[in-house]
């Protein structure tokens, strides 16, 4: 027997699938046809974007269904009106969305000590976002999330990497003297594991002590070694098409995973930026803004004070 894995959607492919299969046969489910109701594309987006965010279409299918149903319930009570669909409708209709918008998902990303990663999982690809915040203590690391052996011993690498390379990273080389690590990653309830957070939990742990928060719009994956080498991961279509959904449009991969690229649909390779890396040094100048910017240190009271303490110039 062999397995043969199938990647996630574009949004294009489900838009065209929704307007050729799920609509019309729904429509057909519940006794209405296209003149009584009217999908409209930005409606459809809204669908896919903020209630549907997954790799393939069966909660696609169920929200159009669950609109179309309460359009017959109408019918049923003498409302014959055609019903256009738009976004607004869509609200009316499913209630507020279940996935947060573009610029939610990018405020969250903008703060330092978060980094934005990549995961693989069996229904497709995911995006990853890896808290990590310090406190008074003393050479304390705590890891939560629900992590596998393997993630844990990432982070180890990671905070090791950091510590080893203190100096050049413009952090104070003996912070971990006088503090406490704690790195999250949410969505506790689902199981995690893997290496190919490296380079994620080294870019959030860099992010907190230098107080640089993560370049708008940008995701990574990828294994890093006690030197610093990026390795290359697997999953990297279904991790990218995670990515697309989500609004990300530019990705820190790996050197060796450039010729995964090809699986990648066109159309989607032409709307993102890549960065091929083969040390953490190029992972962390592609990833952190290169200054603080005021606005971020109006906002955040605790990075100014982080960036002013001797712990990081």
């Amino acid at each position: 027997m062999e397995v043969i894995r199938l990647a996630g959607y574009t949004e294009e492919d489900k838009l065209h699938i929704a307007r050729r299969h799920i609509i019309p046969r729904q429509l057909e489910n519940h006794g209405l046809d296209a003149e009584q109701v009217a999908f409209g594309d930005e409606a459809l987006v809204k669908l896919i974007r903020e209630y549907t965010r997954e790799a393939g279409l069966r909660n696609l299918e169920r929200e159009v269904a669950s609109i179309i149903r309460k359009v017959a319930r109408r019918k049923a009570e003498g409302k014959n009106e055609t019903v256009v669909l738009t976004p607004e409708a869509v609200e009316e209709f499913l209630g507020a969305p279940y996935f947060m918008r573009d610029e939610e998902l990018a405020e969250m990303a903008s703060l330092p000590g978060v980094a934005t990663g990549l995961s693989w999982t069996a229904a497709g690809g995911d995006v990853l976002y890896i808290e990590a915040t310090q406190m008074f203590g003393k050479k304390g690391l705590t890891l939560t999330g629900q992590l596998g052996d393997v993630m844990k011993e990432s982070a180890q690498t990671a905070l090791s990497w950091v510590r080893a390379h203190a100096r050049q990273l413009g952090i104070e080389e003996s912070f971990f003297e006088r503090v406490d690590l704690h790195l999250h990653i949410p969505e506790g309830a689902i199981p995690k594991d893997g290496p190919s957070a490296g380079i994620t939990l080294v870019t959030a742990i860099v992010s907190l002590l230098t107080g640089r928060p993560l370049r708008p719009r940008v995701a990574m994956t990828g294994e890093v070694t006690l030197s610093g080498k990026v390795l290359p991961v697997g999953g990297i279509k279904e991790k990218v098409l995670a990515a697309y959904r989500a609004g990300i449009r530019e990705i820190i991969l790996p050197d060796e995973n450039e010729k995964d690229l090809e699986e990648i649909p066109e159309d989607v390779r032409d709307e993102m930026t890549f960065h091929f890396v083969i040390h953490m040094d190029k992972v962390i100048a592609n990833a952190l803004v290169r200054e603080l910017d005021s606005k971020v240190t109006a906002k955040t009271g605790d990075v100014e004070s982080r960036v002013d303490s001797p712990m990081a110039h």
